[in-house]
């Protein structure tokens, strides 16, 4: 569960600064959370959980 609390949270800040410092409009913001919605509903929702499980996992494994 931290998990994606943590990657809604890093997306939201990157969306807030795209539409503050890219010029991203605020409608363009509200069809990329619409899309996510739909996603998450759809038969791609478990790759894509899984997928972003994996590079998470990747992440997680770096050793500095």
């Amino acid at each position: 569960m931290a998990l994606s609390i943590s990657a809604v949270l890093l997306l939201l800040i990157v969306v807030v600064l795209l539409v503050r410092k890219a010029g991203l409009k605020a409608g363009h913001a509200v069809v990329c959370i619409l899309l996510g919605f739909y996603l998450s509903a759809s038969s791609w929702a478990p790759t894509i959980r899984d997928l972003t499980n994996s590079v998470a996992g990747m992440i997680g494994g770096i050793n500095f």
